[in-house]
């Protein structure tokens, strides 16, 4: 029998679909939220914690598909491509080349620090309406290198950034060591930003951020959605269970997925998984101050109330290929010697989906076939930094409001040529 009455259905429980349904929900909407998994028991559980409102740098590069041998040649490698996958990700690729180029990349640091701009307030202003404003950290980021080279390779970025009004510190010597005892001597130089944050565990927040929004109102239905239809009246979306829901409007937040159910809809949208490992491992087995970012080896060291996270790496597989945890092993293996107190037993292994466009923007707008259903997916890396600000503008849309900030950066039309 199908279900009828749904104002707005929101497909994803992460994150973002629940940053959505509580932002929604404070407006008056009737919101339901559907997912086979659970509130925040998918990738937003096991992720790095950071709300990375600095982070306007694209993943996309000059000369990356150089590269590409080089990530097929070392398995355990910041960044890999499963061999099997290659003949797949090619298009995608291609995409991610075009991304890099001076005038494109341009364009994205451009659209990426509009979006980081109105991501802090409306993330720290979302939590603290839901009374979890305790669960932001204010310690900042250091992140480190090993060799002048490498320091002298970040430049640029740290150029862009401070032309984005982002604060830093170089740091170096007992700066250095007192910015983070306990660190290796390997490393020569550090870069502090005071206005990271990290939160206290990035699966609490959501569940809070859920919480809030049942109190306003909000349903959670545990299926797993096969197919949506649309028509200009409403649109049909069938269940696993057998069960069919006829909703007025619907917004696609299913991360990594998110491409299946647009494709329903005739949108095409070059989405790929990046599969991020961790090992977090029980409280108390490093004094660490602040989020350590170990750029020159694709991870990053976590302090969350849960205990020590390290993770990161990318690696390009799919949604379907098994987990390969010595992923995990390697980045625990180099922490191990980068802080050389750090307690390595007893850790959890985890492997989660980085929904990621080519050119690291999120899609965030109406499906070509109606304004019934809505997008708010592609994040990569920062579903938790730009769930809340993806929250508004797909309010404002809804609503139809102006959004806060021009949103064609981010329009699933963008892939069309």
């Amino acid at each position: 029998m199908p279900k009828d009455n749904i104002d707005i259905l929101i497909i994803g429980a992460g994150i973002v679909g629940v940053a959505t349904a509580a932002t929604l929900a404070e407006s008056g909407h009737k919101v339901s939220v559907v997912d086979h998994q659970g509130i925040c028991e998918g990738t937003s559980s096991g992720n790095a914690g950071a709300l990375a409102f600095s982070d306007i740098l694209p993943m996309a590069s000059k000369g990356v598909l150089a590269k590409v041998p080089g990530w097929l040649m070392d398995p355990l490698g910041p960044f890999t491509i499963r061999p099997s996958y290659l003949p797949r990700l090619l298009p995608w690729l291609y995409r991610f080349w075009r991304a890099s180029s001076a005038h494109m990349l341009e364009r994205t640091v451009q659209a990426q620090g509009a979006m980081m701009r109105q991501a802090e307030p409306e993330m720290l202003g979302l939590m603290r309406r839901a009374g979890i404003g305790r669960m932001v950290r204010e310690d900042g980021s250091l992140e480190l290198y090993e060799t002048e080279s490498e320091l002298n390779a970040s430049l640029p970025g740290w150029s862009a950034k401070r032309a984005a009004g982002i604060s830093f510190e170089h740091l170096r010597g007992n700066q250095l060591r007192e910015c983070q005892p306990g660190l290796s001597s390997r490393f020569i130089a550090g870069t502090f930003v005071p206005g990271w944050k990290t939160v206290s565990d990035p699966k609490h927040v959501g569940q809070g951020l859920w919480a809030y929004a049942q109190n306003k109102g909000a349903v959670d239905l545990r299926d797993k959605v096969l197919s949506i239809s649309a028509t200009d009246e409403k649109v049909t979306v069938q269940l696993a269970s057998g069960q069919t829901i006829n909703a007025a409007k619907i917004v696609i937040a299913a991360g990594a997925w998110s491409h299946q159910l647009a494709k329903c809809l005739g949108d095409v949208i070059p989405l790929e998984t990046e599969r991020g490992y961790n090992t977090t491992l029980p409280v108390g087995a490093f004094d660490l101050k602040r989020q350590l970012i170990f750029s020159g080896h694709g991870f990053v060291v976590t302090p969350l109330e849960t205990g020590i996270r390290v993770g990161g790496a990318v690696e390009l597989g799919g949604l379907e290929l098994p987990p390969n945890f010595k992923r995990s092993e390697i980045m625990l293996k180099k922490a191990e010697q980068f802080m050389p107190g750090l307690q390595s037993k007893g850790g959890r292994q985890w492997m989660g989906y980085r929904p990621s466009t080519p050119d690291s923007l999120p899609v965030i707008g109406f499906s070509s076939s109606t304004r019934n259903v809505l997008y708010a997916f592609g994040h990569g890396h920062l579903g938790l930094t730009q769930s809340a600000i993806t929250a508004r503008l797909i309010s404002d849309l809804i609503e139809n409001q102006e959004p806060s900030i021009p949103i064609d950066p981010y329009s699933p039309k963008r892939f069309r040529s």
